[in-house]
């Protein structure tokens, strides 16, 4: 291992107030203000989780856990696509750092042009205001990775068997929706989403499953389903009473689990009298950091041969 490899782990972003939905909203809207029925809305699902939400902790602690497995050589930074500490201001850092090259990596599983090309965007971007020429490996997706699967798949199985009548649980895996039109674009989206859940279901003794998909935004335009919330009225109206539901697409506690799993799903659960477990997130389990670190380890590797 020669010279200085910088890891830039990127999330979401999540609002630290009440007060800064409306601009963090505005920022993921590229600009364009949202409704003030919008903004309540968003404002009121943060103000019942409460806020900040814990993305952010996250992923600070998985950067401090990665770079204590990757040691000597590696300096891993954080920065958020929608909020602070932005990934323009990370990738500054790396480059005052004087690093060798760059391995960037996002805590979301599924590679799509519209969710995860914008994170490779503002890297280029911010590269670029820098002036900085740095070799770069960005890690379009890693939804078959050991580590990833197994984890989640064991935290699945943990949930599981609680039931009384485990052999009878539906698996229900979820990801957040996008608009359904990148499937004519050929975007991986769904069918990496659809690979890794039939894995983990394997894995985990999950013999009845199926996908549905959460946070579809109102564009307009059909977006991919189908919803969680009709996924679980259905196979109620069919007799299915026990469910694991697993956000498959997402690694971090924060507004879609924590409203969307937690509160949105199970207050329909309660309605359709059925049983909803959620097992736990990745989060910055050490089993998930070391598969993150071997990614990186191997994607370090080949970008020093290039």
């Amino acid at each position: 291992m020669t010279g200085r490899t910088a890891v830039l782990v990127m999330a979401y972003g999540s609002p630290d107030r009440l007060e800064d939905v409306e601009a963090y909203f505005t920022d993921i809207r590229g600009g364009r203000r949202p409704s003030p029925d919008a903004v309540a809305e968003l404002t009121e699902r943060y103000r019942q989780v409460g806020v900040p939400t814990p993305l952010l902790a996250i992923s600070l602690k998985v950067g401090r856990q990665l770079e204590a497995l990757l040691g000597p050589g590696y300096r891993v930074h954080v920065g958020m696509k929608h909020w602070t500490p932005r990934i323009a201001t990370a990738v500054q850092r790396i480059v005052d750092d004087g690093a060798d090259r760059l391995i960037g990596i996002v805590l979301a599983p599924h590679y799509s042009r519209i969710s995860t090309g914008g994170y490779r965007a503002q890297v280029d971007r911010a590269l670029a205001t820098a002036s900085a020429h740095i070799p770069i490996d960005f890690v379009d997706s890693w939804f078959d990775l050991e580590g990833y699967l197994q984890t989640v798949a064991e935290n699945v199985h943990e949930q599981a068997v609680k039931f009384a009548r485990p052999d009878d649980v539906v698996g229900i895996f979820t990801a957040h929706s996008l608009p359904a039109r990148i499937l004519e674009e050929g975007d991986p989206y769904r069918d990496q989403l659809l690979f890794s859940a039939g894995e983990i279901a394997r894995r985990a003794g999950i013999r009845r499953w199926e996908f549905a998909f959460t946070s579809m935004s109102d564009t307009g335009e059909p977006w991919l389903g189908p919803d969680l919330l009709d996924v679980l009225q259905r196979r109620a109206g069919e007799g299915d009473r026990q469910f694991v539901v697993a956000s498959v697409g997402f690694t971090a506690d924060h507004l879609e689990i924590l409203y969307d799993v937690d509160i949105e799903a199970q207050a329909k659960a309660r309605r359709l009298g059925i049983e909803v477990r959620r097992p736990q997130m990745l989060n910055a389990d050490p089993r998930f950091v070391e598969a993150l670190a071997e990614l990186v380890r191997q994607r370090d590797r080949l970008l020093q041969t290039v």
